[in-house]
Order: C-alpha cells, then sequence, then structure tokens
C-alpha cells in the first residue's frame, strides 16, 4: 500500500524499452508495463518513474523529444498512458513521468522552425551564435564528445547542444518558451500524472558564452538564473499540488542543492546527484580501468546525507539508473551465484538504510548483472559508440577499450528484465532490441519470487521498514568508522531510538571493530551473526537503542 508521505515513499524507475514487450517487437511497450503492475505492488514500491515514453527519434532513447504531447508509438498510445495511470493508481502506486526542458529533438517542430531562418518567431527558443564553419562560437565540450556546438548550413550559425547533435539546447531566456513549457507541463498534470523528474534540470540556465579553460561547464552547471527559473516553474505548474519532483543535477554541489530543494524555497522536492558514482573513474575520467575507491565512496555519500540534512534539503539515494552499470558488478562481486546474492542484499541494505528517496531500477531488486558484451557491434548506446571511436583515435588498444566500456557503458544497464527462464528471458517473444545475457536462466523475476531467500524479500523488506519506522526517513545520520577499509558503518538517531547499520564490503573475513556493539533487535540482515567477525559482505541493521 503506498505511504502518502513522499518522503517515505520508494520509487521503481522503469525504462520502457527493456522492461516488457506484449507486441513481439523486440522492445518493451507501456501494455507491459501495466501487465508487470502487480509484481510492482508485490514489491511494495510508492511509485513508478518512466524514463521519455514521447514521440522521439530514439537517437537518445527517448531523451529526444520531438513532441511533448504525443506518445511513442514504440511504447502505444495516450490510452494505454491513460490505463496506466488509472489501473497503477487502482493498486496503490503513483506514475511520474521523465521530462527534459533543458533541450529538446532538431526533429521538435520548434527547432525545424527556428534553422528556417534568423527572424523566424522560434528562433530565439534556441541559442543560435554567429560563427565561421572553422570556429565554432566557444570551445565548450559537449557530454558525449567533440565540441558542443553544430554548425546549420542554411542560417551560417551554430546552434548549442550540450548532448548530441540531435539534441539542441533550449533558450530560457525566453518568456514565449517557458510559457509552453509550463503549458506542457500542465497538460501532463491534468492528465493525471503523480510527479516528474526532470532532466539535467541544473543545465537550463547559461552563463557568459566564452572560451573555457576546460571543458565549459563552469559556464551552464548550476548556472546564474536556475533558481529563478525553478522557482517560475515551480509556481506555474507543480507547485502547492501533490506532486512529487526530483531533479537529475549535473556536476552539482551540496549548497545548490540544499537551495534546490529546501521547501521554504519553493523549487523541488529532492535531487540526485552523481559523485559518489564516479569513484571508479580514473583522475576523473569515466572511460578509464578502475577499481572502485571505498573510502572516497563513503566520503562522498556521507558528506552529502550529512550536510543536505543541515540544510533541510532532500536527497535521492540510489546505485543504479539507465545510464549507470549494475551496482552488484560495479561495487559488489558476481564472480559465483552465492557472492552476487550475498554482495547485492548487502548493497541494499547499506544504502536503504540512508535518508532520502530510494530508488530502484529495474531488475537491481533481482541482482542483475552487467551482460558481459565483448564485441563493440552488440552495443547500442550513442555514448558508448562514440567513446570507442574516440579511445581508438587516442591509440588505445582494442582489448583495453572494450574492458573500459564493458565496466562503464550505459548498456549495461539497459538489457531487458528478465522474467523467467524461457526464450529471450520472458521478455518478448521476438528479436530483443539488444542482447540478453545469458545469465537469465537463473537470474530471474520468477526464480526470484519462488526463493524466499533471494534479492527480491530483501528489497521487499527494506521497503516495508522504510514505510514502518520513521527512523529511516528522518533520523539523523551519524558516521562510524570512515577510515575503515572495508567497512561501511554508521548510526540512525531518531528520539530516543538508535539503529546501528554495519556492511562488509569486502569478500574477506573482517574482524568487528570493538567498539561496535551488534547485540540489539536485528532489523534486517543477510546472514546470522558468527562471534566477533563479519563474513564476506555480510550486512547488520541492528536497532540497539537500548544501548
Amino acid at each position: 500500500m503506498a505511504v502518502s508521505d513522499w518522503k517515505k515513499s520508494v520509487v521503481y524507475q522503469i525504462y520502457p524499452k527493456s522492461f516488457n514487450d506484449t507486441t513481439g517487437n523486440g522492445q518493451g511497450d507501456i501494455p507491459g508495463i501495466i501487465e508487470k503492475l502487480p509484481y510492482l505492488q508485490t514489491l511494495g514500491v510508492d511509485y513508478i518513474w518512466l524514463t521519455p515514453i514521447y514521440q522521439s527519434p530514439m537517437n537518445d532513447n527517448g531523451y529526444d523529444i520531438s513532441d511533448y504531447y504525443q506518445i511513442n508509438p514504440d511504447f502505444g498510445t495516450k490510452e494505454d498512458v491513460k490505463t496506466l495511470l488509472d489501473e497503477a493508481h487502482s493498486l496503490g502506486i503513483k506514475v511520474m513521468l521523465d521530462i527534459v526542458i533543458n533541450h529538446t529533438s532538431t526533429s521538435h517542430h520548434w527547432f525545424v522552425e527556428s534553422r528556417k531562418s534568423k527572424d523566424n518567431p522560434y528562433r530565439d527558443y534556441y541559442i543560435w551564435k554567429e560563427g565561421t564553419k572553422e570556429e565554432p562560437p566557444t570551445n565548450w565540450e559537449s557530454k558525449f564528445g567533440g565540441n558542443a556546438w553544430t554548425y546549420d548550413e542554411q542560417t551560417e550559425s551554430y546552434y548549442l547542444r550540450l548532448f548530441d547533435v540531435s539534441q539542441a539546447d533550449l533558450n530560457w531566456e525566453n518568456d514565449n518558451l517557458k510559457a509552453e513549457i509550463y503549458e506542457m507541463i500542465n497538460y501532463w498534470i491534468d492528465f493525471g500524472v503523480d510527479g516528474f523528474r526532470f532532466d539535467v534540470i541544473n543545465l537550463i540556465s547559461k552563463g557568459a558564452f566564452e572560451n573555457s579553460t576546460a571543458i565549459g561547464k563552469e559556464f551552464y552547471t548550476d548556472g546564474p538564473k536556475v533558481h529563478e527559473y525553478l522557482q517560475e516553474l515551480n509556481k506555474q505548474t507543480f507547485g502547492n499540488k501533490d506532486i512529487m519532483t526530483v531533479g537529475e543535477m549535473s556536476s552539482t554541489t551540496i549548497d545548490n542543492c540544499i537551495k534546490y530543494t529546501n521547501p521554504e524555497r519553493h523549487e523541488l522536492s529532492s535531487v540526485f546527484n552523481f559523485h559518489h558514482l564516479k569513484v571508479d573513474y580514473k583522475d576523473g575520467e569515466k572511460w578509464s580501468d578502475m577499481k572502485f575507491d571505498f573510502l572516497e565512496l563513503k566520503r562522498i555519500l556521507m558528506d552529502w546525507q550529512v550536510n543536505i540534512a543541515k540544510g533541510n534539503g532532500w536527497n535521492a539515494i540510489f546505485w543504479c539508473n539507465h545510464d549507470q552499470p549494475r551496482v552488484v558488478t560495479r561495487f559488489g562481486k558476481d564472480d559465483t551465484e552465492a557472492e552476487r546474492v550475498k554482495s547485492a542484499k548487502m548493497l541494499a541494505i547499506s544504502l536503504h538504510m540512508l535518508q532520502g528517496t530510494p530508488y530502484i531500477y529495474q531488475g537491481e531488486e533481482i541482482g542483475m548483472t552487467d551482460p558481459g558484451f565483448t564485441d563493440i557491434d552488440q552495443y547500442k548506446d550513442v555514448e558508448s559508440l562514440n567513446a570507442y571511436k574516440l579511445l581508438k583515435e587516442r591509440g588505445m588498444d582494442e582489448q583495453m577499450i572494450m574492458k573500459v566500456i564493458g565496466q562503464k557503458s550505459r548498456d549495461n544497464s539497459r538489457t531487458p528484465i528478465q522474467w523467467n527462464a524461457h526464450a529471450e528471458a520472458g521478455f518478448t517473444t521476438g528479436e530483443p532490441w539488444i542482447g540478453i545475457p545469458e545469465n537469465y536462466k537463473h537470474i530471474n523475476v520468477e526464480a526470484a519470487l519462488e526463493d524466499k531467500d533471494s534479492i527480491f524479500y530483501t528489497y521487499q523488506k527494506l521497503i516495508q521498514l522504510r514505510h514502518e519506522h520513521d527512523v529511516i526517513t528522518y533520523g539523523e545520520v551519524e558516521p562510524l568508522h570512515m577510515e575503515h577499509p572495508e567497512l561501511f558503518v554508521y548510526k540512525r538517531h531518531l528520539n530516543n531510538e538508535t539503529w546501528l547499520v554495519v556492511a562488509n564490503y569486502s569478500d574477506q573475513i573482517v574482524d568487528i571493530p570493538e567498539d561496535i556493539d551488534l547485540e540489539g533487535e536485528i532489523m534486517i540482515a543477510n546472514n546470522d551473526l558468527n562471534g566477533n567477525a563479519l563474513q564476506p559482505f555480510d550486512a547488520f541493521v541492528v536497532n540497539v537503542s537500548g544501548d
């Protein structure tokens, strides 16, 4: 049963293309989501968040929207969306849509008009700058590689596109554009949706258009008018309504995220930040081969936990999404079945006891792994394919390129949900749009539901605990043993209640520190206590209030 307090809620992220296919065309669809709602009710989540389902050329899997009001026919119809809302609501599940208002597809009619001439009324909906064919307006780099400006022959000008060449950045200085965005968001609120995830929302305010000593992000990240724009967006659309919002924040800061989410400022409900998911980026470079830095992972998580709370802000907490590798492969261990199950439970427990709104990405609740692709032709993601070319140009050898892409590709999380051990993991009766790893024969939803000791039931229990115990939602976070090389240890305090969380992130037996007493009521664990030592990937949550 969904809870009324969104701060106590848990969100399940759905990547529709890879969720459940009812047509046999190899791509998931909205009727496929409807079909699986009872499964999500069994898990116990309060919200589902759908990545973009609007009309799109799908150059960036739907984050290149060509019409905000139309549904991509690959996914279904607007009537299907209405049915999804009705069915979800009847089961106590709310629905959040993903909206991209930093940029649109270059096939959106606004952009088609804007490129026709310099005096077209839509011209100012986008960021156009003069420049010669040889020299772009600035040296800013696209998030997907290469210069962030694209030359357009028709008007001999450049448009800004911080992402793919087919994703043109919108000009939030234009009042007519903003009015159209507000109208569109209100349309979906009236349609019956319960929340929004705003893609790269902290990039909507651009500062000076000048050359950068780096890649340019200092001119558009948390830009000069971003808070003003969000306050206006709030006032004109979802403010004072029962709508949960979360902003995806690129390269942001704690101070800005407090401003984005402090209720007194009337901006957003909560924020995603990604600093903790860059701890395996060697020298800050994503496309690199590096084992994750555990001490840095703890430091970043706890820095955000403690300081966001001090500023009365609110975090989203998560390991996985459609842009990140599978966490059990990344921070756990999936070499053997026992290690996969144990480390996946440990990762779930240690994250879900933190403060913030937890997000579960489809398949995470059954411990799905990275697919282990070995050939570049198996990849579909535009960012990964661009990285392959770039790394080749830099002279990296093929074996290392494939190793790095195998670690970091967004396609790691985009392979279809493994529903059962039947052909194509029960995802489709056709050929899936992207390959499915062989391990679906034993890692699948059907097997997880049958095994009462599976990862699924750990997630189910974590959701129940959050609903029932305010200490998880509202309790103060006290970091402990931050320099311990294997253990993640912290306490949660609320009134006279104290919970202790201890997780062993290593595949070794580790002695429990002398000042850590695991006496008390065990609220959740992935093993039985064994003397004064933690077994590999052990995790315990103990109510130590009586101490």
